[in-house]
C-alpha cells in the first residue's frame, strides 16, 4: 500500500478542499510531500530532461509557490516590496498582483526575500513575510482583506533568518508560529475573515518548521516544531495536549516539518538535535527514541513511503549529505545514497522528485527497497532551497533568478490510425 492505513486512525493533515492536481499549501494536498493520486507523471525524460512549458524573472526569496484551479500563487521581493503574484499556471500569464513594502536585511543570510509558502484556502490567500507582515488576499482579484504585523503586534525579534514558518487553517482558525516569549504567543491563532487574536499559546521562539493537522484518538492535533519544542496544541483554545524538548540553544534552526507514521510522529534537525520518534497513544503520549542516526536533516522534511522515512541526512552548508531510506521502528537504514548532496523531494505517481540545491532535478521510483534513478537533469542555475510544487503534472520550481514550469506529463499518444485501404 503507498501509505499506512489504520481502521482506528483517520490521518488528515489539513484538508484543503481543492480537486485532483492541485497544490494548495506547502508540502502538497495534505501536507505530506504527497501529490494527489490522479498524477501521471512520464517514465522517462527526454535527452536533455523536462521540457520547459515557460519560465519568467523572480525576486529573491526561497518560498515555493501554491498551485489551485491552474492559478500558481508566487510569493517574492523586488527592490523594497514583496510582492503577491497570481499567474496561469500553463502559460504564466500574470492575472493580479499585489506589493507591500519590506524592509529587511539577513544579518545570517543574504536573501532577503520571504520563505514561508503561500497557503489557499476558501477564496483566499495567506502569506507570512519575512519580517511577519502576515495578509489576507481574495484570491480572485488579490485585494487585501486583512493584515497583521506579527512581530510587532506580539513584540518579536527577527530571529536568525526572518519569518519562515507557513501558517495552517484547521477549525476555521490560522495558526501561526509567531514565536513571542514576551506574550505567551508562541502560537497564534487568527480568524481567517478579520485576522483578530482568537488565542495565544506557549512562550517560545519560531522556527523555520511549518505545522501538520492530525487527527489521533477522536480529536485534532495541530503539530508545531518551534524553537524548542515538539508541541502538540488543541486548535479549539490553543492547549497543550503534550510537549517534548526538541532543538538546541545557539546558532541553530529547526526547518523540517513534523511528519506522521500511523500513529508515530516524527521530527528531525541537524546541529546536533537529530531524530525524534514518538507515538501518540489512547491517554498519553511517549517519546521512543531520539538519536544522530539514522537522520539529522537541516531543513529537508522527509516523505513517508509505505512505512519507512525518505530524505535527507545531513546539512546543506557544510555537507556531506546523504539521501536514504529508513525503518523508523528499528532505526534501520533500507537503503542510502552517500555523499548525494542536500535536496529537497516530493512524490507522485509512485516517483520521488528530488531538487538538489545545485539545480539539479532527479527522477526516481518511489521505493523502500532500493534507490532506481529514473532520470537526471539541470534544471536551475543558482542554488535553489524553495519547494517544488506539482500540479497537473505540471511542476514549478525556482531559485533567486528564475521560475519555471516544467512539464512531467506523459506524452499524449495519438489514436491508432485504420487502415480502410483494401487489396485486389
Amino acid at each position: 500500500m503507498r501509505f499506512i492505513q489504520l481502521s482506528l486512525l483517520i490521518i488528515i493533515s489539513l484538508t484543503v478542499p481543492c480537486r485532483g492536481g492541485d497544490w494548495p499549501q506547502i508540502m502538497g494536498p495534505s501536507r505530506n510531500g504527497h501529490a494527489a493520486e490522479s498524477e501521471s507523471l512520464a517514465a522517462v525524460w527526454p535527452a536533455g530532461g523536462p521540457s520547459v512549458k515557460w519560465q519568467r524573472a523572480v525576486g529573491s526569496g526561497f518560498a515555493g509557490v501554491a498551485v489551485f484551479q491552474n492559478v500558481a500563487i508566487l510569493f517574492h521581493r523586488l527592490e523594497d516590496q514583496e510582492i503577491v503574484e497570481a499567474l496561469q499556471a500553463d502559460t504564466g500569464e500574470v492575472i493580479w498582483k499585489h506589493q507591500s513594502p519590506v524592509s529587511y536585511t539577513g544579518s545570517y543570510n543574504p536573501n532577503d526575500g520571504p520563505i514561508a509558502v503561500p497557503l489557499i484556502y476558501n477564496n483566499h490567500v495567506y502569506v507570512h513575510g519575512i519580517t511577519g507582515h502576515l495578509q489576507c488576499l481574495d484570491f480572485k482579484t488579490g485585494k487585501q482583506i486583512w493584515s497583521r504585523q506579527t512581530h510587532k503586534d506580539f513584540h518579536v525579534g527577527e530571529g536568525f533568518f526572518g519569518v519562515g514558518s507557513t501558517p495552517i487553517i484547521i477549525d476555521d482558525k490560522l495558526l501561526v508560529n509567531v514565536g513571542s516569549k514576551r506574550q505567551n504567543a508562541g502560537i497564534v491563532a487568527f480568524s481567517l475573515d478579520q485576522g483578530r487574536t482568537i488565542w495565544t499559546s506557549l512562550s517560545d521562539d519560531a522556527s523555520y518548521s511549518s505545522p501538520i493537522s492530525v487527527f489521533l484518538n477522536g480529536r485534532f492535533y495541530a503539530l508545531f516544531i518551534t524553537r524548542l519544542h515538539l508541541v502538540g496544541v488543541d486548535p479549539e483554545n490553543g492547549d497543550i495536549l503534550f510537549q517534548f524538548p526538541f532543538g538546541k540553544r545557539g546558532a541553530t534552526v529547526n526547518g523540517a516539518n513534523p511528519v506522521q507514521v500511523g500513529r508515530n510522529i516524527f521530527a528531525t534537525a541537524s546541529y546536533g538535535v537529530g531524530g525524534f520518534w514518538g507515538i501518540v497513544e489512547d491517554t498519553s503520549t511517549s517519546e521512543l527514541w531520539r538519536s544522530q542516526k539514522p537522520m539529522s536533516s537541516q531543513y529537508t522534511t522527509p516523505i513517508e513511503y509505505d512505512g519507512a522515512l525518505i530524505g535527507v541526512d545531513g546539512r546543506q552548508d557544510i555537507g556531506p549529505s546523504s539521501l536514504i531510506c529508513f525503518d523508523p521502528n528499528e532505526q534501520k537504514v533500507l537503503w542510502s545514497q552517500e555523499n548525494y548532496g542536500y535536496a529537497t523531494l516530493i512524490e507522485a505517481d509512485g516517483k520521488l522528485l528530488i531538487l538538489k540545491t545545485d539545480g539539479t532535478l532527479v527522477m526516481a521510483t518511489a521505493s523502500k527497497e532500493e534507490y532506481k534513478e529514473l532520470g537526471r537533469a539541470q534544471v536551475l542555475n543558482t542554488t535553489t532551497r524553495a519547494l517544488p510544487a506539482l500540479s497537473n503534472g505540471l511542476l514549478f520550481i525556482r531559485d533567486t533568478k528564475a521560475l519555471k514550469c516544467l512539464d512531467l506529463n506523459k506524452p499524449v499518444q495519438p489514436p491508432a490510425s485504420s487502415d480502410n485501404s483494401s487489396s485486389n
